[in-house]
């Protein structure tokens, strides 16, 4: 029964994700939860469901159209209230629903986790901002995001992940997996600054 709620999961997000490039986060987290919960007691399927299914209010075809909409859209209600509905239908356990809606109310950095399965995504979530694949997460919105209108933008969004971001990571593992991401960051930044210089837009 695992195994076939999961594969419904795995096969929604796969065609709901769009742009197509958004796709590749779920696995990522997911695996990045992982790596970080070594060791600790948490309940896998609320991970594993929270971690794919926490960003569906940011897909095409979820999110207003419009730029003025996506900057006052908030994704995790419309999220949670999806998952609601999906997850029961795909025979997830009920009993651990609400520990999943919990997990995607507090995935975002400046959220507050409480259960440990939300700390473990949470954490998750902040390093896929980090290093070389938060730079390409990044980079792929640039002209279709209304935080990256540039390349400059980019920048100071990457500079300010650097300096905010490892600090609100929870766990000792996310901290020592953070390192290499920041200096992998910090070596992307300064090769583009040194190539541009000041004409980088």
């Amino acid at each position: 029964m695992r195994m076939e709620w999961r594969k419904a999961v795995v096969q929604y997000i796969e065609s709901e994700a769009r742009p197509v490039d958004k796709f590749g986060h779920q696995p990522r987290l997911y695996a990045l939860a992982c790596t970080i919960g070594q060791g600790i007691d948490y309940d896998d399927d609320v991970v594993f469901a929270s971690a794919w299914l926490h960003d569906i209010g940011v897909f095409v075809g979820h999110r207003p159209d419009g730029p003025e909409a996506l900057i006052h859209w908030d994704h995790v209600p419309y999220t949670i209230r999806k998952v609601r509905s999906l997850l029961p239908a795909w025979g997830f356990p009920p009993a651990k629903l609400h520990a999943v809606e919990e997990v995607i109310r507090t995935h975002q950095p400046q959220d507050d986790p409480v259960c440990i399965e939300a700390v473990v995504v949470r954490d998750a979530d902040i390093l896929e901002q980090l290093g070389a694949i938060g730079f390409l997460r990044a980079a792929a919105k640039i002209g279709r995001d209304t935080r990256y209108p540039t390349f400059t933008s980019l920048l100071s969004v990457i500079r300010s992940a650097i300096e905010l971001l490892p600090g609100k990571l929870r766990l000792n593992t996310s901290r020592e997996l953070a390192g290499t991401r920041i200096a992998a960051s910090r070596s992307l930044m300064a090769a583009i600054e040194a190539e541009a210089g000041n004409l980088l837009y």
